[in-house]
């Protein structure tokens, strides 16, 4: 983010958010889903899990902007995020494309599946494994992340506490 003086500053976490809070995602391929808040990266994004296993929220990167914190708390401490893992470690490898006739302009593209690297698959099994053990000694709280959030006719969100 950007200062009205034009010096990059990172943005605080807000008060409510700290490492273990539960989190709703409101935005984005996985709006309405519940993630646990692991730690603020330095610019300013919070590093969220859902853990993968329990439902299918992997380990990324997520503006305050667009999370609900609730009370619920999962104890992180014992949590060890790798070094590894800031903002460079989520950053997209820039490819050019070739050049392409008009025949393969027209043609119909083949999808080619994303291929995660392994740096990634082992920092999401690092992550879960601890996180899934602080998750399994509270009673229903698996459940409770596996759970969409829904809001149902005639409840609104602003007399809402969460």
């Amino acid at each position: 983010r950007l200062c009205h003086q034009g010096c990059s500053q990172a943005r605080q976490a807000q008060g409510h958010h700290h490492p273990g809070t539960v989190l709703i995602l409101v935005a984005g391929r996985f709006r309405s889903k519940r993630v646990v808040f692991l730690k603020q990266l330095p610019s300013g994004l919070l590093l969220v899990s859902g853990p993968y296993k329990v439902n299918g929220v992997p380990l990324r990167r997520v503006d305050q902007r667009y999370v609900i914190a609730t009370s619920t708390k999962v104890d992180v401490s014992g949590v060890k995020i790798p070094e590894y893992v800031n903002d460079a470690f989520f950053k997209k490898a820039a490819e050019k494309a070739p050049k392409k006739s008009e025949e393969q302009f027209f043609a119909k593209d083949e999808k080619k599946a994303r291929v995660l690297s392994a740096d990634r698959l082992k920092a999401q099994k690092e992550v879960d494994a601890a996180l899934l053990q602080a998750i399994s000694k509270v009673a229903t709280l698996s459940k409770y992340l596996a759970h969409r959030f829904t809001l149902s006719n005639k409840v609104f969100p602003h007399e809402l506490t969460f």
